[in-house]
């Protein structure tokens, strides 16, 4: 059957207590200015809710909402390009009721459908389907994102799902203008605790990235969306699954008695997909230099330490050059020497210091990268707490990231149960085969 939503409703929600005028214009950051111009979004599956409460739970929803946003209240306003600002007008989110008519299990079938194996065993004989999701459902999971609108610099959008049988999809999308992950899970957790009626313990400052690095009208930096055109017709979101006894599996096979490697799980499954991309340019006659840029967490990294929930973009770019030919541990090695040296570099200066803005302004700006380099983002999300985000129907079955529309990307999320790693990879449709026959080669050298 195929999967139809219709939509019941859609209004915008306004903060409960009007903005006050001395905070009616908010000044993005530099890092803000720079990051990508592009929409974030996440997907949380709820398996537990009675369909007798739907209107019940949405009033619910959207009630909770308007108390939550007084303390973000800048992604209830619009942001105006010419200035770098945010008007906080309080013009509201876009609230969006909507039905499905097919059930929850349809979409996340145990996670992973058996067509596709579950996840990546810890067995000796690895092989790719054990790692291959179900592709139809990993296709589906954007429908359930709110879809842009009319409205311009719309910055928040929320669109509640309800499945057949009981079930909700709660899909967000917002602007990367002035949310990273760590923003978005902050914003979803403490909206989940008033949804809960239960005391919220304010969890940090809020919007003051701007006070932290302050804009300084710059345009929107190297890392850019695809155009909507391609997203739809030339790429694809593919799903591939790293359980975590796989994972550890492929470091005891990595380690010897005499090279004992410390990876972290993301720092390997991120390994695994880079030099498969790096096999895709050769299958493709195009062999050449990769950089892998992996967005790194400032929250809690530099010697004047930046509170954990300070909310708005506050990354930075960490960029590890690859060769050629490189096998995969010695590419989990350099990925896993380079971040540390950046932690270990920004923990020794402010973020306030003229050192300190200089060091995130040219990890942002990614330079003496050539142009016939190939660039690859990897994001990690794994670590966020998603998965402890509860609205009062007990903790999400799966989660899903919206596709990021830009080249070569993955998102990392940790896996639903244990461990593991989903790896949520946008690639060329024609590169497909390519990358799942490198993939299959590296998971085969672990195996041996």
């Amino acid at each position: 059957m195929k999967m139809n939503i219709e939509k019941h409703s859609s209004k915008f929600i306004k903060p409960l207590v009007p903005t006050p005028p001395s905070l009616r214009y908010y000044k993005i950051s530099f890092i803000d200015e720079l990051a990508p111009s592009m929409d974030i979004g996440i997907v949380l599956f709820f398996s537990e809710n009675n369909n007798d409460h739907n209107t019940k739970f949405v009033t619910q929803l959207e009630q909770s909402l308007e108390k939550t946003l007084p303390r973000f209240y800048p992604l209830a306003g619009r942001y105006v390009d010419e200035t770098y600002t945010i008007d906080c007008n309080d013009d509201g989110v876009e609230f969006i009721h909507a039905k499905v008519n097919i059930k929850l299990q349809d979409i996340i079938a145990n996670e992973k459908n058996n067509d596709g194996v579950e996840f990546i065993h810890a067995k000796v004989n690895i092989k790719l389907q054990d790692i291959i999701a179900n592709e139809k459902n990993s296709k589906l999971v954007d429908k359930f994102i709110p879809p842009k609108t009319g409205e311009a610099n719309l910055l928040l959008a929320i669109q509640a799902t309800m499945f057949e049988s009981g079930g909700v999809a709660l899909g967000v999308r917002a602007a990367h203008r002035i949310v990273d992950a760590s923003t978005l899970c902050t914003f979803l957790s403490e909206w989940a605790a008033m949804n809960r009626e239960e005391h919220i313990e304010i969890t940090g400052p809020g919007f003051n990235t701007s006070s932290l690095f302050p804009g300084r009208c710059f345009s929107p930096g190297p890392l850019q969306p695809i155009s909507d055109d391609d997203m739809s017709t030339k790429y694809i979101r593919k799903l591939y699954s790293f359980s975590e006894s796989a994972i550890s599996n492929m470091k005891v096979k990595a380690n010897t008695s005499t090279c004992h490697h410390h990876w972290s799980k993301v720092q390997l499954v991120s390994a695994v997909i880079w030099n498969a991309l790096i096999g895709v340019d050769r299958a493709n006659n195009n062999p050449r230099e990769s950089v892998l840029v992996q967005p790194v967490n400032l929250r809690g990294k530099t010697a004047s330490l930046i509170p954990k929930h300070s909310c708005g973009n506050l990354c930075v770019f960490c960029a590890t050059e690859a060769g050629v030919i490189e096998t995969t541990e010695e590419l989990a090695n350099r990925l896993t020497n380079n971040v540390k040296e950046m932690i270990h570099n920004f923990s020794k200066v402010d973020h306030n210091s003229e050192e300190g803005q200089l060091r995130v302004l040219n990890s942002l700006s990614l330079p003496n990268i050539r142009e016939s380099t190939n660039l690859i983002t990897i994001s990690s999300w794994c670590k966020f707490p998603f998965y402890g985000i509860d609205f009062g129907l007990g903790t999400p079955t799966w989660i899903a990231p919206w596709s990021m529309p830009m080249v070569n990307t993955t998102c990392l999320m940790d896996e639903a149960r244990g461990n593991g790693v989903d790896a949520h990879v946008f690639i060329e449709v024609k590169d497909v085969p390519y990358f799942e026959e490198a993939l299959r080669l590296q998971v085969g050298s672990f195996a041996a």
